[in-house]
């Protein structure tokens, strides 16, 4: 899966990853819910951490279609919060 970091670049990811991610995901689901700006902002950290680490990134020349889109490192709540779907910003 090709995953897109909005001002960074993309990442190809494989799916065995997802499991860590989605749970990631669903901790900064419950903080963008609940308001916490500080659990949001260590969990989002965590969550692009992962990707840059799990994943192999694409050359700055490449136009694959992403996948999967995440905010930038320093997204806000309120942007997040436009961003997520019922299942965080990761489907499943």
């Amino acid at each position: 899966m090709i995953v897109r970091i909005m001002g960074e670049g993309q990442v190809r990811l494989d799916d065995s990853h997802f499991a860590e991610l989605n749970r990631l995901d669903d901790e900064l689901l419950e903080e963008t819910e609940s308001g916490d700006e500080a659990g949001f902002r260590r969990t989002l950290h965590a969550l692009l951490d992962a990707v840059r680490r799990l994943g192999t990134p694409l050359p700055d020349d490449a136009l694959e279609p992403s996948e999967l889109i995440l905010p930038a490192p320093e997204a806000d709540l309120d942007e997040v919060r436009k961003m997520l779907g019922d299942d965080g910003l990761i489907p499943g």
